[in-house]
């Protein structure tokens, strides 16, 4: 009898063990509920009416309006063609946003507003407001409204620059039109630069944010404001886990610049820059890839006036560090203009530091270089690179902003193919000397060191980038 007593003890016990430990883990997670009781009355519903053009379908056909980024509108067109005259018809769109003073001013994202006729703002108590526009910028995604309102309740700002992966966030918003709509979940990451923003390090979180979410707030568990959630990453269009937020630090300022003048004012040094990879790191003489290599410095830039040159890697701005080419965007940005600060450099394996007052970033200087042209006959052959090349015409070098260059128009199996050299692609340094001609070229090649790694400067669509180039025996 005790051997079956005992039997059936040592059975429960890892059971009684288990749901112990489940009790002890849901007692440790945060129970949400006051803060959203504290914070959801600041939090509003964004709802915006647009004019939207769609090219008319053929005579006969009628179909429910689709707005004009619809997939099932792009098969229409492919099937039926162009159709009929362009028209023009009102959309509307749902977004979130959250009230930052008493006094009615509200903040969403740019995405949420733009080209919006008319933006109605719902606050928690049902009234419907008519919003202006105090000021916009579509860089950071960051919109600031008023609305004629006052003793509203506010959020409170915290600071996104502790955050950590781990830390558990809330985001209160109306995903599909679901008003004040709570999720909640995780910091996945910091610091995120994502392939179409410059000057946003995006918190990454695992919350669920949907469409309608944008524009909304995204709290600590002290509940302050860390981040206003703008985008996620799908392949559906819905919630995959993972989302993406403004940091805190950053919307700060944009909204007091907002606030204050209508628009923000950002630093520019005036270069194009890649990141440094392994194979680039050595043909530069470093020790390790980090860093952001200069592709291009702009006429008249501040950088030119401070002796930037092609060639030059950034490795510190202002006393930070930069390990990769997106952190300077963001360094940079958030100089005040004028301002004069001192930059760090590894120049033909030498460190240098060059002193560069910081400029304002205007939109001609973002505009990107023009789009090459295609090459012309008349070309010549490097046996050792295993590429052809064709000088450019005065007009071509014009069109590309560049002084000299030449342009592969045919890659054979070899050295350039092994580096990612494409037809197409115009030459303008090798192993940093520039590239004036086809007889420089052939010069500098021929004196180019075996097995080792040789930066290589090409133009390629739009924009430059540089190559690590081996030889071989």
């Amino acid at each position: 009898m005790k051997t079956a007593k005992a039997v059936i003890a040592r059975s429960v016990l890892p059971v009684v063990l288990v749901m112990m430990s489940l009790v002890a883990q849901a007692a440790s997670l945060p129970d949400f509920t006051e803060l959203v009781k504290a914070n959801s009355d600041a939090v509003v519903n964004i709802a915006t009416t647009q004019r939207v053009k769609r090219q008319g379908l053929p005579p006969g056909l009628e179909i429910p309006d689709i707005p004009e980024d619809s997939p099932l509108g792009e098969f229409l067109r492919r099937f039926f063609g162009e159709g009929g005259p362009s028209e023009e018809f009102e959309s509307q769109s749902l977004g979130s946003g959250f009230i930052v003073d008493a006094d009615g001013y509200v903040v969403t994202n740019f995405h949420v507003i733009k080209n919006a006729t008319q933006i109605i703002v719902r606050l928690q108590d049902r009234r419907e407001l008519e919003a202006k526009v105090v000021g916009t910028d579509e860089r950071s995604d960051i919109a600031l409204l008023k609305i004629d309102a006052h003793d509203l309740p506010v959020v409170k700002f915290g600071k996104s620059a502790g955050l950590e992966p781990g830390e558990w966030v809330m985001a209160i918003g109306s995903p599909f039109g679901f008003d004040h709509s709570v999720s909640v979940g995780v910091v996945s990451a910091v610091g995120r630069n994502l392939p179409s923003e410059n000057y946003v390090p995006f918190i990454q979180t695992d919350v669920a944010i949907n469409p309608g979410n944008s524009g909304g707030p995204l709290f600590n568990l002290q509940g302050e404001v860390v981040g206003i959630n703008s985008q996620i990453y799908s392949r559906t269009g819905g919630f995959m886990g993972l989302s993406f937020a403004i940091p805190s630090d950053i919307a700060v300022d944009v909204i007091r610049q907002l606030k204050e003048n209508g628009k923000v004012r950002r630093g520019m040094l005036g270069i194009l820059i890649q990141d440094v990879d392994r194979e680039l790191a050595e043909s530069f003489g470093m020790d390790q890839p980090h860093g952001a290599v200069v592709l291009r410095v702009l006429p008249d830039s501040p950088a030119a006036q401070a002796g930037f040159k092609v060639g030059d890697v950034v490795v510190e701005f202002n006393g930070q560090r930069v390990r990769r080419s997106s952190d300077l965007p963001l360094l940079v940005g958030r100089t005040p203009v004028g301002k004069k600060v001192r930059v760090k450099v590894i120049r033909k394996g030498r460190k240098r530091t060059l002193t560069v007052r910081v400029g304002e970033l205007t939109e001609e200087a973002a505009a990107t270089p023009a789009q090459p042209h295609g090459g012309k006959p008349g070309s010549e052959r490097n046996n050792r690179l295993e590429i052809e090349v064709t000088p450019l015409s005065a007009q071509e070098r014009k069109q590309l902003g560049v002084e000299g260059g030449v342009r592969v128009v045919r890659v054979h199996p070899g050295p350039a193919s092994r580096a990612g050299i494409r037809p197409g692609d115009v030459i303008l340094q090798l192993n940093g000397k520039d590239i004036d001609d086809m007889d420089t070229l052939a010069k500098v090649v021929k004196k180019l060191p075996t097995d080792k790694p040789v930066p290589v400067l090409i133009q390629r669509g739009n924009s430059p980038v540089f190559l690590a180039l081996r030889l071989k025996d």
